[in-house]
């Protein structure tokens, strides 16, 4: 039996900041305090650097799942991380998508992600720190997966 990994989808699978400089400038300033509400933001995001070839590598050894947080405020966001899913990973992330703020009420073995936030502190297995000094990109993360599993 494969062990679970969850995978946090923004500034792990998907590079937030690439949308961004999609956004035209009157529309960043009118969202500047809360850009996680933009319209469309999250549909304009393109895949972290080796974030792709990553997961597919990870799927050999482990059943992965995503597991993401969306703006409560901004409800198309939503269906934009079902809707980029499909674009760059459905062949192996078709309904394997879990949105909650909860994280911490799924049960896994590791949860890839870049924060603390909704419930990944408090989550029942390991948390691989996206973006520390450990786990700095995808290359640390799956050599260091690859061994545990």
């Amino acid at each position: 039996m494969k062990k679970i990994v969850y995978v946090d989808m923004d500034n792990v699978l998907v590079d937030f900041k690439s949308a961004l400089l999609k956004v035209d400038p009157l529309t960043l300033e009118k969202y500047k305090d809360n850009v996680d509400e933009i319209p469309g933001l999250f549909s304009y995001m393109d895949p972290m650097p080796g974030a792709i070839e990553a997961v597919h590598k990870l799927s050999e050894k482990f059943d992965l799942y995503i597991l993401s947080t969306a703006p409560w405020d901004n409800p198309i966001a939503w269906a934009e991380k079902r809707i980029w899913v499909g674009r760059y990973l459905d062949d192996l992330f078709h309904k394997r998508l879990i949105i909650t703020h909860c994280k911490n009420l799924c049960a896994g073995d590791y949860l890839i992600d870049d924060r603390l936030q909704n419930g990944a502190a408090e989550f029942g297995g390991e948390l691989i720190k996206f973006g520390s000094d450990k786990f700095s990109g995808w290359d640390s993360v799956v050599s260091y997966l690859m061994q545990k599993s």
